[in-house]
Order: structure tokens, then C-alpha cells, then sequence
């Protein structure tokens, strides 16, 4: 294996995120160095804010590059590679960064990123299975999942196999100038993965279609910016079409074994707890 030995700080973009955090476990059990950073950690580091970016990749050499909130809105691409550029100039040789499947803005952020200068890995993704229990818990636990997805197959895609994939980008020569196109190893509709957690839990789970809009109010209820709820649902409106009912074999290529089944995701999550309901006060 050609493992690179580095005595540099590895910085991983968005540490407290489904990735992120995993990303950074992983390297501190191999003995990396590591400098998780998000708007809440010290150094502090925010995409809208330039000036918090070089002392995040103070002493880095290499670097996860996730974007919040979604690498397909508007001006994301465009603030990547500016981040890049920097990280570039500042001495960081190794980029990886998480990218989605077809997301045209998210494509070109691939393309600065292939001509940043740095030696790049990109992790293409479909929809994380992880958004079942860490976005859409609540749904899921009382039984109604509604989401903009139609009838449409999606090969959903586990957290862990993706951060899998990115450490061994972080830490092996052999990924770089690589793309990979991660998926699960099949397709699933929402009704159907809708139906995998329910029998996962024990209970039925049933899909609501849902417009952009209902979708859109549903997250400006949680919480989330109008204009940010109208994009993030315009988005998964977009990408949740069919355009990504294919299998990618970006695990299998990356790692050499199969990529994680959703159905064991299902049983390993509501195993732990994820999806239970809380007891009713008397």
C-alpha cells in the first residue's frame, strides 16, 4: 500500500457533520493528526466568513472538504474554489472533497477543485443512508416519511462507507486524481426504504410524496432559512428524478469490497436506539 507518511495536520471541514465526524475518528485511530473545524470549534471556521479560513489551515497538509449547506447552491462552487486556491498557496498538497451526484453546481465545484493545483480525490455520492435517523428521525419514528422523491430508485449510500473511502484518499497515494461515484449496491424507491425501516423497527413507516413547496415549509417549520428551505428542496426535487437510478462502483474500486446494503443500516440503527419511541408521560 502506498501510504503517505506525514507529520502534517490533516483539517477536516464540517468535524461534527455524518462524514466529517467519522472522517475524523478514523484518522485519529490510525494516529493522524487532525483538526476538525465547523462555526462552533477553535480555530473557527465558516464558509460566508474568508477571514476564518487561514488559521483553520494553519500547519495543514491536507484537507476534507465538505460544504455547508449543499455543494449545488448558488455561489458554492465559486467559494470552494477560492478555499482551494488558499489552501493551495498556504503549502496543503492533498484535497479530498465530498461532492453530489448530479448536482450541476457540485460538478463544477469538481472542476476547480481538479485545477486547484493540489493532488485531488473527489467523492461523488448519492443520498446518505444516515439521513434517516440524523435529518429525518422524527418522520421516521412516528411513521410518516414525506419527501419530494416521487417513485423514483435511489442507490442510497452509507456514511461510513464514504468516510471509509475518504480516509484512504487522505492517506493513500494511490487516490489521487481519482473520482469515485459512491452508491449502496442497489436501488431503492423512498416507499421502499420507507418500508425496509419500518420492518427494521417493528412498525409500519409510510412514504408521503411531498412537493418542493410542502417540503420547503416542512424544513422552514424545523428551522431552516426560507431561502435556504426553498433551495435545499428545489435541489432534492432536482436530484431525487431518476437522474441517479444507476449504481456506481466507487466503493467496490476505492476500498475493493462491496459497498454497505440498506437494509443492514436499517437493523444496525434501530438496534441502537435511533428511531424509538419516546414513552408517553402519564
Amino acid at each position: 500500500m502506498a501510504t503517505t507518511q506525514r507529520d502534517g495536520m490533516t483539517l477536516v471541514i464540517g468535524g461534527s457533520g455524518k462524514t466529517g465526524r467519522r472522517v475524523t475518528d478514523r484518522l485519529i485511530a490510525r494516529g493522524r493528526r487532525v483538526r476538525p473545524v465547523s462555526r462552533s470549534t477553535q480555530p473557527r471556521f465558516d464558509w460566508q466568513h474568508e477571514r476564518t479560513w487561514a488559521p483553520a489551515l494553519d500547519g495543514v497538509d491536507a484537507a476534507y472538504i465538505t460544504y455547508f449547506p449543499d455543494l449545488a447552491l448558488p455561489g458554492a462552487a465559486e467559494t470552494v474554489d477560492a478555499f482551494a486556491r488558499l489552501a493551495v498557496e498556504r503549502g496543503v498538497r492533498r484535497l479530498v472533497l465530498l461532492s453530489g451526484r448530479g448536482e450541476a453546481g457540485a460538478q463544477r465545484a469538481e472542476r476547480y477543485l481538479q485545477a486547484s493545483g493540489a493532488d485531488w480525490t473527489i467523492v461523488r455520492c448519492a443520498f446518505f443512508n444516515q439521513n434517516f435517523d440524523e435529518n429525518f428521525a422524527d418522520s421516521v419514528r412516528h411513521g410518516v416519511l414525506g419527501m419530494p422523491a416521487g417513485d423514483t430508485a435511489e442507490p442510497f449510500v452509507d456514511a461510513d462507507d464514504i468516510a471509509d473511502v475518504v480516509v484512504a484518499a487522505l492517506t493513500d497515494d494511490r487516490h489521487i486524481g481519482q473520482l469515485y461515484e459512491l452508491t449502496g449496491p442497489r436501488l431503492l424507491t423512498v416507499a421502499q426504504a420507507a418500508a425496509e425501516l419500518g420492518a427494521a423497527i417493528g412498525r409500519e413507516v409510510r412514504y408521503m410524496p411531498l412537493s418542493a413547496e410542502e417540503f420547503g415549509a416542512e424544513l422552514g417549520a424545523h428551522g431552516v432559512p426560507e431561502a435556504e428551505a426553498t433551495h435545499l428542496a428545489e435541489l432534492l426535487t432536482e436530484v431525487l428524478d431518476g437522474r441517479s437510478s444507476h449504481l456506481g462502483d466507487g466503493v467496490q474500486r476505492a476500498l475493493g469490497r462491496p459497498a454497505r446494503d440498506f437494509v443492514d443500516y436499517a437493523r444496525d440503527t434501530a438496534a441502537a436506539g435511533a428511531w424509538t419511541l419516546e414513552p408517553v408521560a402519564s
